[in-house]
């Protein structure tokens, strides 16, 4: 069935070079004059330029290669013929296209086609537009810059005075922290990367949650002071030994930063660097302790004078999901005038999505 399709269809085509032919060699044998001048032994001249020799030439030296069997008709036509398919153009554009390929003849045709299929149950033919037609796209992909931000950080929470020291002034040693107990968690739920023209330097943001939790190294917890409103230190009466007292913060977070990825076996070594702000939501205290031999526990909402808005300096570096993270914010923790002027940072453990 396929192969009569195909003689079928390189029949007609082979119609209207035949015509042309024929009417090109009466131009030659037309003359006026040629009565008058014994000019019948030139008339072999036209046996001389038969167009068929001539495409012997373009099969010795053909221009491009191909894969498979090769035959150039007129220089209009072409049969490319391999092991798996066979496959008849017309044009140097492609005008009209036939391929076959194993069960299924293709015929192409400007914007149709017409699809062949013979199958257990019998032939099938649909009529098809180009767009419905495989195409093949032999243009190398261009690779896209892949960001590392989105995914969840665990590490832990300190803060240091103007002068970079871990060791708070006396009057306020009620916020000196168990550095061990105080974790820092950030959820980061999504990043967006813009490359610079390359797929291993661009510009990295998202939008992350950050868990603040300062665990109070004293028996203490803190409270604005009723008649200033500067924080101060907090230490209920009632309360006989408090077990526990932290202060959890929570903030929404988006970092601008550059990154750039170095090739590395089978993934790729990412550094990146930039600033992160952070809009605080909400904030409380959180205190146990035990009176007469019993347990109790005592929770307090308010905006304990932190700031509402800040931002600081952050930088990550890792390999494949497991990187770590650093960030030091310039902002003090709490209004300026309202509470001791400390500066937080955090440094842990990144696993990115």
């Amino acid at each position: 069935m396929k192969q009569i399709i195909l003689l079928w269809i390189a029949f007609i085509m082979m119609l209207p070079l035949t015509a042309q032919q024929v009417d090109t060699i009466p131009e030659v044998v037309e003359a006026p004059e040629v009565e008058e001048v014994p000019v019948v032994e030139e008339v072999p001249v036209v046996e001389e330029l038969p167009v068929v020799e001539e495409v012997s030439v373009i099969e010795e030296a053909p221009e491009t290669p191909a894969v498979g069997d090769t035959i150039n008709v007129i220089g209009r036509i072409e049969v490319i013929e391999t092991p798996q398919k066979t496959r008849v153009t017309l044009g140097e554009n492609e005008v009209l296209i036939v391929e076959e390929n194993g069960d299924t003849v293709r015929v192409i045709l400007g914007s149709r086609g017409i699809s062949i299929v013979e199958g257990e149950d019998g032939t099938e033919i649909k009529v098809m537009e180009m767009d419905d037609l495989p195409h093949k796209s032999y243009h190398k992909k261009k690779k896209r810059f892949r960001p590392h931000f989105a995914g969840l950080e665990v590490g832990l929470n300190n803060f240091v005075t103007p002068d970079f020291s871990m060791t708070l002034p006396q009057e306020e040693r009620y916020m000196d922290l168990n550095t061990g107990k105080s974790w820092n968690w950030n959820i980061n739920i999504i990043d967006y990367g813009f490359g610079l023209g390359t797929d291993k330097v661009g510009i990295v943001s998202g939008l992350g949650f950050e868990f603040i939790n300062y665990n109070f190294n004293g028996q203490n917890s803190i409270r604005k002071d009723p008649d200033t409103g500067v924080i101060g230190e907090y230490v209920p009466s009632y309360a006989g030994n408090i077990t526990k007292s932290k202060m959890n913060i929570t903030y929404l977070t988006a970092p601008l930063l550059l990154e750039f990825q170095i090739p590395a076996p089978r993934k790729s070594i990412y550094i990146s660097a930039g600033v992160i702000g952070g809009l605080k939501l909400w904030s409380n205290t959180k205190m146990k302790y035990t009176v007469s031999g019993e347990k109790s526990k005592e929770k307090a909402k308010g905006d304990y004078n932190l700031s509402p808005l800040r931002w600081g300096v952050t930088a990550r570096v890792g390999y494949r999901a497991l990187g770590f993270y650093a960030t030091y914010y310039m902002t003090p923790l709490f209004k300026s005038g309202l509470g001791p002027e400390l500066y937080p940072f955090n440094i842990g453990l990144a696993f990115t999505f």
